[in-house]
C-alpha cells in the first residue's frame, strides 16, 4: 500500500518562527496606531474640520509624519508577510511562486517608498 502522506523538510534556519512572531506582534501594534488614529480623525475632530489644512498642519509635525511612516511600515510589512505565507501555501510550482512573491515585494517596497517618499517631503500649498 503506498504512503500518501505528503512531508515537509525541517527548516533549517528560525525564519518561520520569527515570521510568526511578527506577525503576532505587528498586528498587535497595528490595532493600537489604529485605535490612535480613529480617535484622533473620527472621534476628536468631526468630518467637517478634516480637509487640506487640518493635513497639511498634522503633517508639519515631525511626530506625526513618524507615526504615520511607522504605521505605513507596519500595514505594508504585515499584509506581505501574510500574503507570502498565503502563496507558499497555495502555489506549489516553484517557478510561479518565486515570481509572484518577486512581484509581490517589489510592490510592497514601491508603495513603502512612494509613501515615506509623500510623507516627508509633502509642502503645504498656501493660497
Amino acid at each position: 500500500m503506498a504512503n500518501y502522506t505528503m512531508s515537509r523538510a525541517r527548516p533549517s534556519s528560525n525564519f518561520e518562527l520569527a515570521s510568526w512572531l511578527y506577525m503576532r506582534v505587528s498586528g498587535v501594534l497595528i490595532a493600537f496606531f489604529l485605535l490612535g488614529h480613529i480617535v484622533i480623525m473620527h472621534i476628536l475632530h468631526h468630518v467637517d474640520e478634516i480637509d487640506y489644512a487640518f493635513a497639511a498642519e498634522r503633517l508639519a509635525n515631525p511626530f506625526w509624519r513618524i507615526y504615520d511612516l511607522v504605521l505605513l511600515g507596519l500595514v505594508v510589512t504585515h499584509g506581505l508577510s501574510g500574503a507570502r505565507t498565503v502563496l507558499d501555501d497555495y502555489v506549489h510550482s516553484r517557478g510561479w511562486r518565486a515570481l509572484l512573491k518577486t512581484i509581490m515585494w517589489a510592490l510592497g517596497v514601491l508603495f513603502l517608498v512612494v509613501g515615506a517618499f509623500v510623507l516627508f517631503t509633502f509642502q503645504p500649498v498656501t493660497a
